[in-house]
């Protein structure tokens, strides 16, 4: 066998025990974020497997006026699998982070949408914030889209990051799973086709977080954003699975340097 397969194969396995690791952990951690807050809740942090990543360090001092950031879970999840992106994003500077949770059991993606809506509007309202940042996993990305191009979020959303989001659906959603919100995710279906619609005059920022091993969005490619409408950017992850994206030390230092990048004078400006 040659070298490059091998490495392949060796950096595929190590993804694949990672993943284990990072499904163990929001299992664990489940139970913890039902709360009202998850640091009220008694989260404790539960650092995943060093890959040898540096840190995320402090890149500037919190100021007033920090733009809040609301962290959107995925399906059949809830806030805890958030726990170190929350706790590394308050290290680097943004210390009003907000992660809402949304029940399991809901069906459609647009009723989660206007549940987002009215949390971003409570939040601003209680803070006096004119904007926020938003960071979607998996389904929460899906949603929090749906709240930017289709019911004006774009008014309050500065930058959308989304980390393994289907875009453009996946073929795990063809699957005769019991979930009803499966059948949006599947390509070419309604909410889909309606996301593809044209969205002129959209301001917000889109960062699309993409991993080439994440095993729940087939093909991988359908976690990038594409549209004709949205200032969008791809970034490609290697080597890291679904779960693994909000917990993975090297994902969370490039959601950070993003947020980061989007207050930089240049991006403020071109916003």
């Amino acid at each position: 066998m040659s070298s490059f397969p091998l490495r392949v194969l060796t950096g595929a396995m190590c993804a694949a025990a990672v993943e284990v690791v990072a499904m163990t952990t929001a299992l664990a951690l489940y139970p913890f974020g039902m709360g009202a807050d998850d640091e009220a809740a008694g989260v404790r942090t539960v650092e995943p497997p060093d890959d040898g990543t540096p840190r995320v360090r402090t890149l500037r001092e919190p100021t007033a006026d920090d733009i809040p950031v609301v962290l959107v879970h995925g399906m059949s999840s809830n806030r805890a699998i958030f726990h170190i992106l929350r706790r590394d994003l308050r290290r680097a500077g943004f210390p009003q982070v907000t992660v809402p949770n949304y029940s399991w059991l809901t069906t459609d993606v647009r009723s989660a949408a206007r549940m987002l809506a009215a949390e971003v509007e409570r939040l601003c309202e209680r803070g006096g914030h004119e904007r926020v940042h938003v960071i979607g996993h998996s389904l929460g990305g899906l949603i929090a889209r749906y709240y930017v191009q289709r019911l004006g979020g774009d008014a309050r959303v500065h930058t959308l990051v989304t980390l393994g989001t289907p875009h453009h659906g996946t073929l795990v959603a063809m699957l005769p799973l019991p979930h009803p919100v499966m059948r949006q995710l599947r390509p070419g279906s309604d909410l889909l086709t309606e996301l593809a619609e044209p969205a002129p005059g959209c301001a917000t920022r889109f960062v699309a977080l993409h991993s080439d091993l994440d095993e729940l969005v087939i093909p991988t490619g359908n976690a990038r954003l594409a549209h004709p409408d949205l200032c969008t950017s791809n970034i490609p992850v290697r080597a890291v699975g679904h779960v693994s994206l909000p917990l993975h030390r090297r994902v969370v230092s490039e959601v950070c340097r993003v947020l980061h990048d989007a207050h930089r004078p240049e991006t403020t400006a071109a916003a």
